[in-house]
């Protein structure tokens, strides 16, 4: 049902679940999951927080736990969660992955380009620790590598809108207009709804 975007119906399962097995970790990491979809991130972060209580060496528990807390813009205490669930399970390459973006809210690029290095060396085909190790490469002003990641996260998948655009902004800053507009055009065919992207377009255009 989630998969289906059947957000609401998949949330009701959940509760039907945990109504008939109320110790049933697995019910409610996936609760907070439907919830997180439906943008409801407190209530996901008790949902997590469910699991963990049930389930202490739930690493994925402790990841998911990270994502709400960082939707929230509680950066630190996203980080000390996937920290937890990097303990519990060291080659969690998301959970790398999904730390590098909390260091990346606390601006600490330096940190935040170490996780996304594990995250592929655990994963080499994570297009998106790929396209998020291009952020942080581009902070640093190291262009070409930015737009080299941004490159092999298209190529692992060529669906993937947020790359494009980040090769748009990696283009104009190397001053390559005409190919930042190429980049954003294609972001904009795959995801019509793409803000940022019709923003970045703008940019170029001026």
């Amino acid at each position: 049902l989630k998969d289906l975007k059947r957000l609401d119906d998949a949330l009701a399962s959940c509760d039907q679940a945990i109504a008939i097995k109320p110790d049933y970790a697995e019910a409610y990491i996936n609760r907070g999951n439907a919830l997180k979809e439906l943008k409801r991130f407190e209530e996901a972060l008790a949902s997590y927080d469910k699991a963990i209580v049930l389930k202490p060496d739930y690493a994925e528990a402790y990841s998911n736990r990270g994502v709400a807390l960082q939707e929230l813009k509680r950066f630190e205490e996203a980080l000390a969660s996937y920290d937890k669930a990097i303990a519990i399970t060291s080659e969690y390459a998301q959970a790398h992955n999904n730390r590098g973006i909390a260091l990346q809210g606390l601006k600490r690029w330096d940190e935040a380009l170490a996780s996304y290095n594990k995250a592929i060396a655990i994963s080499p085909q994570y297009a998106e620790a790929y396209n998020n190790r291009g952020t942080a490469l581009r902070e640093h002003k190291r262009l070409s590598q930015a737009l080299a990641d941004c490159d092999r996260a298209i190529a692992i998948d060529p669906e993937y809108a947020q790359a494009y655009s980040n090769r748009g902004i990696a283009l104009q800053e190397l001053k390559r207009w005409d190919q930042a507009l190429a980049s954003y055009h294609k972001a904009i065919a795959i995801n019509p709804d793409y803000a940022q992207a019709y923003i970045n377009r703008g940019t170029a255009l001026k």
